[in-house]
């Protein structure tokens, strides 16, 4: 039987370390392993919320259009599908359509369709939107409080720098000169995947040394 694993992180640091994409491909190549199934391919969606839509989702949208009858859609936790019970819902209707199934490399009701594993499911997809609830209202607080306290919030914007013992933000010659070319390779026409992969093949690489995301491309033509 054929699987197909689905990877997602929603934060930048997720993102550009690739700590958590690598939890998740090992947890799903050691269920495939478990199960004696053919583990052919792994897409990965970096730095996009659960509380996205398919839309939103390119690589999760090519995982699903390579899916046959019978193949496995395998994530390591089902709210790696999403934080949205809806959203997930019609994620699962469209796996569903291409004969398919989803399945969670812990369990969370996936094994079956029996009742009791549906309503399992529903409780799961309904927790992890409860927990998307309360991590954006904590961290909205704690924003808030930074900004009352005159603290900078977040990480310092790629392009610039701390400077003045912390005081001011000042731009970065060289990430500024990447954030050029970015604009420059844009205004040819080249998509994000098309100008990161520009950009790395000219030696450019993001703070931690990766290959640039088309989502970091992104914020940074939009700064």
């Amino acid at each position: 039987m054929k699987a197909i694993a689905y990877l997602r992180v929603s934060t930048e640091d997720q993102a550009e370390s690739g700590a958590g994409l690598s939890a998740q491909l090992n947890a799903c190549e050691q269920y495939a392993q478990r199960n004696g199934l053919d583990l052919v391919e792994d897409f990965r969606d970096e730095g996009i919320s659960g509380a996205c839509g398919l839309e939103k989702r390119p690589a999760l949208l090519a995982a699903i259009g390579q899916l046959s009858k019978g193949d496995l859609l395998l994530v390591a936790k089902r709210d790696r599908l999403g934080r949205d019970p809806i959203k997930v819902a019609m994620i699962e209707s469209a796996v569903t359509r291409k004969g398919a199934r989803i399945v969670s490399a812990a369990g969370e009701g996936t094994e079956a369709d029996e009742p009791s594993n549906i309503l399992m499911r529903r409780m799961i997809d309904a927790f992890a939107e409860y927990e998307r609830l309360i991590i954006g209202a904590r961290t909205k607080a704690a924003m808030q409080a930074k900004k009352r306290n005159s603290e900078l919030v977040g990480a310092v914007p790629y392009g610039y720098c701390m400077a003045g013992n912390g005081a001011r933000l000042e731009e970065h010659p060289e990430e500024q000169r990447v954030i050029a070319e970015a604009k420059s390779l844009k205004s040819a026409g080249l998509s994000l995947r098309m100008i990161a992969a520009e950009l790395s093949r000219k030696g450019f690489r993001a703070r931690n040394g990766h290959v640039f995301a088309p989502t970091q491309i992104n914020r940074m033509l939009a700064a």
